[in-house]
């Protein structure tokens, strides 16, 4: 089945034509392909693995400051959003209390990871005999 790729929503075209991905941008034409055959050059390959190392760092830079920007725009309209889902699903008893940040349980009354065994002085460890020592 054919399919317009605009309109389906994994491809590139589709990406870019929504404003998701970068479409300009200096680092895009360094991955087009050239079929002009180059003569084996050893230093030549050299550079341009590395180049091609630092052009990849460059756009990672700019893809996330890219995505960073389209966040930054849609935050304050997802918290409004959420903020007005929150208090439909709650009663309306409950969601007058609800309408500031609740506050999160404190974390004193979970137990530490590194515990020792009560009968000797090793870190406690789970083993086939129940005692820890392996």
């Amino acid at each position: 089945m054919k399919r317009n790729p605009r309109k389906v929503r994994w491809t590139k075209a589709f990406r870019k034509a929504a404003g998701k991905e970068m479409t300009i941008d200096s680092t895009i034409e360094f991955e087009k392909r050239r079929n002009v055959p180059v003569r084996y050059d050893r230093e030549l390959v050299q550079t341009t693995v590395k180049a091609m190392k630092r052009i990849a760092d460059i756009k990672k830079r700019r893809e996330h400051a890219f995505w960073k920007n389209r966040m930054a725009a849609s935050k304050d309209k997802l918290r409004h959003i959420g903020r007005r889902n929150w208090s439909r699903k709650l009663p309306s008893s409950l969601s007058s209390l609800y309408q500031s940040s609740p506050q999160r349980p404190s974390r004193s009354g979970r137990r530490s990871k590194s515990r020792e065994c009560e009968e000797c002085s090793h870190p406690w460890r789970r083993s086939f005999d129940g005692h820890g020592i392996d």
